[in-house]
């Protein structure tokens, strides 16, 4: 059976039952149908003087096109925890529509690990999505509608772009205005994608309705005549909103297939975004189990290291360990494999392909600062020799090795690897951020490449160079810097797998996030628009003759 198949073959708990296992009291739940709800934040603040559980960070190496199982291997691990009598909750990202009909498919983990009702998560869940992308629409028409009447602020230049949840790479640059109104004033615009979007960053790391008042009042969407920002509170606009975001700043609940709790909440992409589900729904999930499995982005370069540098420092949160997701045959993929080859013994790739995986965990492990173990997801191809030689490799490291079969066997499949994580998680040690806040951004950017991918040094473009000397002749150099690159790569070619020749990390834009108090740092080609691929997984999704969702995988 596939993914679709075997979600629709468990019968689901209906949600206040799971919730009541877990002692959510009704009071607190708005349900959205028989399988989903969201919980009040009153909750969190009426639990304050309950003991945190422990948080464990799932991540994984730079991801490749047959699929590490990050999300599946973090919804196995809580199943498990849950059968050796640990009380374990999800904490989640929602997943985008983008690569829903695009590419990379779903995001509700898969087999005998998944999230339920995997097909409504997917889709529209609870419109969490749509009501940020309404926000952040919403924010671009007031702007230009405020040019349109005057210019009162004296806009010169507007930074803010309007955004999408999906794939659509035409709209990457518009150009707007062009109804030959009187007063319209033409200009080129473009669109984000909604996980992209700094309302999203926003949504994600504040800490109350009114922290996300204040942090939306603080977006800087334009600059003036003078080269003075022009905010969200400069045009009135925090608290309309506000409003629009006040039903989704509520966490949402679903289950597992084991019909344990879930908390999916919050979506930004790992590498044109902070890669986090939001502070809420960790810090509720925290006062609800004792063991709380929550994801950061792919790989460990982008995902690992902005859970630290920016949504750890930001609220101090401290994972107890960290797992490091990977494959046998993505790992012969890193050594040069072709697909077909990776499904076959291949010792020299996968000799070669490990490194990427070794470099991954001694920067969890000793630039990070987080104990970790490592989980392979086991597949029927992957030899008794391939595995004894990884897991001899890992030890020289100081680094155990664990199979996980979640996908086949639910929790079942994952109880030696939460048998090691309890273990790590009493030796929990003090994470390690990259760099500190009042370095210059060049150096924190440097710091980030050198120390964490590898890279012997930065070039950046003249508009880098311009907006960085910007942003901190303007008093916000102080922020972290969330690189935004390639996932596939440390270096910031995609193609460069094995990254064997020293390379260069290339800045071509940087962005003041000044809501989310943040930098954006792209590099490479990277778009925060994406685009479709030449056949997309769009084709395949449609109703089956019950009228049930089926092509989502």
């Amino acid at each position: 059976m596939n993914d679709i198949e075997i979600a629709k073959s468990v019968k689901l708990e209906k949600i206040s039952e799971v919730a009541k296992k877990f002692e959510i009291n009704e009071d607190y739940i708005d349900q959205y149908g028989k399988y989903k709800a969201k919980v009040s934040n009153k909750l969190t603040k009426d639990l304050k003087d309950k003991k945190n559980g422990k948080l464990i960070l799932v991540t994984s190496i730079n991801p490749t096109p047959l699929g590490e199982g990050k999300t599946t291997t973090a919804v196995g691990l809580s199943e498990a925890l849950n059968r050796i009598g640990k009380k374990s909750v999800l904490a989640l990202r929602e997943p985008s529509l983008g690569p829903v009909f695009g590419i990379k498919g779903g995001a509700t983990g898969g087999g005998y690990a998944q999230v339920a009702p995997m097909d409504e998560i997917n889709l529209h869940f609870t419109g969490d999505i749509h009501a940020i992308t309404t926000a952040n629409n919403l924010l671009a028409a007031m702007i230009d509608n405020h040019i349109f009447y005057g210019n009162e602020l004296k806009f010169k230049e507007v930074i803010w772009k309007r955004c999408v949840d999906l794939n659509d790479r035409i709209l990457r640059k518009v150009q707007i205005g062009l109804s030959g109104e009187k007063n319209m004033v033409p200009r080129e615009d473009g669109f984000d994608i909604t996980v992209a979007s700094e309302i999203m960053a926003v949504f994600c790391l504040a800490e109350s309705l009114e922290d996300l008042q204040k942090k939306l009042s603080q977006i800087v969407v334009g600059y003036n005549e003078e080269g003075n920002p022009i905010t969200v509170k400069d045009l009135k606009a925090e608290g309309a909103l506000t409003v629009l975001l006040k039903d989704a700043f509520n966490p949402n609940i679903v289950q597992t297939l084991e019909h344990n709790l879930a908390i999916i909440h919050g979506g930004p992409f790992a590498n044109i975004a902070h890669g986090c589900n939001s502070v809420v729904a960790t810090r509720m999930a925290l006062k609800l189990g004792d063991y709380v499995v929550t994801e950061a982005g792919f790989g460990a370069d982008l995902g690992a290291e902005k859970f630290v540098d920016i949504k750890c420092r930001k609220t101090g949160l401290n994972p107890a360990c960290a797992v490091c997701v990977a494959t046998l045959k993505a790992l012969k993929y890193h050594g040069g494999a072709t697909v077909e080859e990776c499904k076959e013994e291949n010792e020299k790739a996968l000799e070669v392909g490990i490194e990427n995986l070794l470099r991954h965990v001694d920067n969890i492990k000793n630039v990070l600062g987080m104990n970790v173990v490592v989980a392979i997801n086991k597949f029927p191809t992957d030899t008794d020799r391939e595995i004894e030689f990884l897991s001899n490799k890992l030890k020289e490291v100081g680094v155990e090795l664990s199979l996980s079969e979640v996908w086949a066997k639910g929790g079942e499949g994952a109880l030696d690897l939460a048998e090691k994580v309890i273990a790590l998680s009493e030796k929990e040690r003090k994470i390690t951020p990259i760099y500190e806040l009042d370095e210059s951004i060049k150096t924190k950017i440097e710091k980030v490449a050198k120390n964490l991918y590898g890279a012997e040094g930065i070039e950046y473009s003249e508009e880098a160079e311009n907006e960085i000397a910007r942003i901190e002749k303007l008093g916000y150099g102080n922020y972290p810097v969330c690189i935004a690159k390639t996932q596939y790569s440390f270096s910031d070619d995609p193609k460069n797998l094995l990254c064997e020749d020293p390379f260069k990390i290339h800045v071509k834009e940087v962005v003041l996030k000044n809501g989310a108090e943040f930098v954006v740092v792209k590099a490479g080609k990277i778009m925060t628009m994406p685009g479709l691929p030449r056949v997309p997984a769009a084709e395949s999704i449609c109703l089956d003759e019950n009228g049930d969702v089926e092509g989502i995988f």
